[in-house]
């Protein structure tokens, strides 16, 4: 099995930082991509931004300019930093890793973290 343990979430001020981190840990060959999806009260979940084992990056257009992700491959770890944070940042947000469990199969697996909150203050 894989683990994803999130790490940073909290409260902020409207303009403040914030920096999630996601490790991931278990049986792991290769990760294909890993990354942040959010989702607020009463609305579907969606992606923030992901970054792909090439290092090939997709985010939302609203966190555009302002979150950064970045991925230590060494370490299974994703990150994303949050700047210039706003109100409607607010929600739980997710890690996401398609993960290869063996070079045998090429399988990927699809695995979620359990979820930390950001909440953003006007």
């Amino acid at each position: 099995q894989v683990q994803l343990v999130e790490s940073g979430g909290g409260l902020v001020q409207a303009g403040g930082s914030l920096r999630l981190s996601c490790a991931a840990s278990g049986s792991i060959f290769s990760i294909s991509s890993m990354g942040w999806y959010r989702q607020a009260p009463g609305k579907q979940r969606e992606l923030v931004a992901a970054v792909t084992g090439r290092g090939g990056t997709n985010s939302a257009e609203s966190v555009k300019g302002r979150f950064t992700v970045s991925r230590d491959n060494a370490k299974n770890t994703v990150y994303l930093q949050m700047n210039s944070l706003k109100p409607e940042d607010t929600a739980v947000y997710y890690c996401h890793a398609i993960v290869i469990r063996s070079s045998y199969t090429n399988l990927e697996y699809s695995y979620w973290g359990q979820g930390t909150q950001v909440t953003v203050s006007s």
